[in-house]
């Protein structure tokens, strides 16, 4: 059995609010007293896509000097800018290329893939990624499930705004899981709304906000409820690859 903490859209942009928010979530992931297997964070890590942004982020996740419980994996969103986020987030070379990773654990693999376009709010899944992807599938042991993980919905959530900025092309992604019965569901972000649907036949999760929180069409003209409190969620990929989320806020 494979438990993953998540979170999503921190929008660190070096105010109190915004340090505050992400660090109350920070505290009470790190107090969780069962077994976690690793901390996702899907996108907008960052407001500006700034090295100071990405530095406070790096701080706040415990990705300096290994203060996290657990491994904590990112993939970047469409406010996050690649060269910094590799630079000062993930201590690695800069680059332009797309930002993915993979952790393999013994209970499944989670593929942490970089839907951003850069200098746009809408996204896609590149050739480079779909070939990583494909890749990355055929090097896991049989039987093994996955995950794929990344900041953009490819469905339509019934809000104008996540709405507006899509995953592109998600009818090739549909094709890739109707190829590829490992993958047991989608974890993304971007919505600032805890949700749950399905995409090709396979569970689709969206991780709520730290910042603040979507207000739905039918719950007011103000679209965005900085008052609700930053939230997570915790996903349980059991032995049969039955993906399971459970959502909880932080007062």
């Amino acid at each position: 059995m494979l438990v993953l903490a998540h979170i999503s859209d921190l929008h660190l942009d070096g105010s109190a609010r915004a340090t505050e928010r992400a660090e109350r979530v920070r505290d009470r992931l790190w107090e969780l007293p069962g077994p976690v297997d690793a901390l996702l964070v899907t996108g907008d890590i960052a407001e500006h896509g700034t090295e100071p942004e990405y530095e406070e982020a790096a701080r706040i996740l415990g990705l300096r000097g290994g203060d996290a419980p657990f491994p904590v994996l990112t993939c970047p969103g469409n406010h996050d800018s690649r060269t910094p986020y590799r630079k000062a987030l993930l201590d690695r070379p800069g680059g332009e290329g797309p930002v993915n990773s993979v952790q393999v654990f013994d209970d499944g693999a989670v593929l942490m893939c970089d839907s951003s376009i850069p200098g746009r709010d809408d996204g896609e899944l590149d050739e480079e990624t779909y070939d990583w992807i494909e890749t990355t599938l055929d090097e896991l042991d049989d039987g093994l499930s996955a995950l794929l993980v990344l900041h953009h919905p490819p469905v339509a959530l019934h809000h104008p705004l996540p709405d507006s900025y899509p995953l592109r092309h998600p009818g090739r992604l549909a094709g890739l899981l109707a190829r590829r019965p490992e993958i047991a569901g989608l974890i993304t972000g971007h919505a600032h709304t805890p949700a749950a649907t399905t995409f090709a036949g396979r569970p689709l999760v969206v991780g709520p906000g730290v910042t603040w929180t979507l207000r739905l069409p039918w719950e007011g003209e103000r679209i965005a409820d900085r008052e609700a409190p930053p939230g997570f969620a915790l996903h349980v990929l059991d032995d049969s690859g039955r993906l399971t989320s459970h959502f909880r806020v932080v007062p």
